[in-house]
């Protein structure tokens, strides 16, 4: 929690949101650390203060106690592809993209810190690849055809805690991927599935904190669906 507003005073949860790398944007005129809009502006619909922390690992590794002992919560977005090598895989597609080895570190170290600090932790898309490698899992490196600008149907399993998030067990989800959980990570369990089989949620049953990974991106629909909007607000009012 932040050491510099008391309590009493500040009403949004803190949201660290991990950067991404990017060549560009159109406001800048070097390559950029962002965030999506989307996700920012969804974060804070939901009730929370979305705050995007620089993805820098440091010479002796992130210590996330100093980067991060200030959050809330913790928010893993989307973005680029893992390196295979960290699940134990050599590059077998030449669709991986946007392998970035700060990225991974600092998502990794991140992910497994929030999972053992019991600090609650939304991770989507990439995100919830990025726990799943946390955790010893493993990833198909590429899929045919790719989930990407694609709306599918989702089911997720009953009197679970994405369920509950929900408010619903079935409903459209938007998806931007091309990779898939192969293996699940130690203490994951697969909450909610498309219709191919892809694993689209997971949760940590027997674990401590609040904690949903889902393979969708809910900002993009966040504004008008109700469903997805109720699993934000949930995981924010966890922050709290």
């Amino acid at each position: 929690m932040s050491t510099s507003v008391s309590p009493g005073v500040r009403s949004r949860p803190l949201v660290a949101l991990p950067g991404r790398f990017s060549a560009g944007a159109s406001a800048l005129r070097y390559q950029a650390v962002v965030v999506a809009r989307a996700l920012a502006e969804a974060v804070y619909e939901a009730g929370g203060e979305p705050l995007v922390v620089h993805p820098h690992d440091g010479a002796a590794g992130l210590d996330c106690d100093a980067r991060l002992g200030w959050a809330d919560a913790l928010l893993l977005p989307g973005g680029g592809d893992l390196d295979p090598s960290l699940y134990g895989q050599a590059l077998e597609h030449d669709a991986v993209y946007d392998v970035d080895q700060t990225q991974d570190a600092f998502d990794l170290a991140a992910a497994r810190w929030a999972l053992n600090a019991g600090l609650p932790l939304l991770a989507v898309c990439r995100g919830l690849q990025v726990v799943n490698v946390a955790l010893g899992g493993t990833l198909n490196q590429h899929v045919e055809p790719p989930h990407r600008h694609l709306s599918h149907e989702v089911i997720v399993t009953p009197r679970s805690l994405l369920a509950s998030a929900l408010g619903a067990e079935r409903f459209d989800a938007s998806c931007y991927h091309h990779q898939t959980v192969d293996r699940l990570g130690v203490g994951l369990v697969a909450v909610a599935h498309a219709a191919d089989g892809t694993v689209e949620g997971v949760e940590r049953p027997e674990a401590a904190g609040w904690f949903v990974g889902v393979q969708w991106h809910p900002e993009d629909t966040a504004t008008s669906d109700a469903t997805q909007r109720a699993m934000l607000e949930a995981f924010v009012e966890a922050a709290r």
